[in-house]
């Protein structure tokens, strides 16, 4: 695998849900509809926008962010993409 595609869906009770999802290859509809699409294989952030809104594209600040919620996936897609894990959670304040 190669591509972490995270994507938020509004719920009808106005509440945010969020997807995860690996891929090997990137597909239109994940381009159009994901918010945040990292590469593994080339440690670069494709797509990062939460809403309207352009984030950063800061790949070690978003990657220490979804790490404490993905940590597992995450250290799988450095790891099979043979890169070493150098990423730490973010602090939470």
């Amino acid at each position: 695998m190669r591509y972490l595609i995270l994507t938020y869906y509004k719920k009808a009770d106005g509440k945010i849900d969020e997807t995860a999802a690996v891929s090997k290859k990137l597909k239109k509809q994940d381009i159009l509809t994901a918010n945040v699409i990292l590469d593994f294989y080339n440690q670069h952030v494709v797509r990062a926008r939460v809403g309207e809104q352009p984030i950063p594209l800061d790949w070690d600040r978003i990657v220490s962010y979804y790490y404490r919620y993905y940590a597992n996936i995450i250290e799988r897609l450095f790891t099979e993409n043979g890169h070493a894990i150098s990423i730490r959670p973010e602090a939470t304040g």
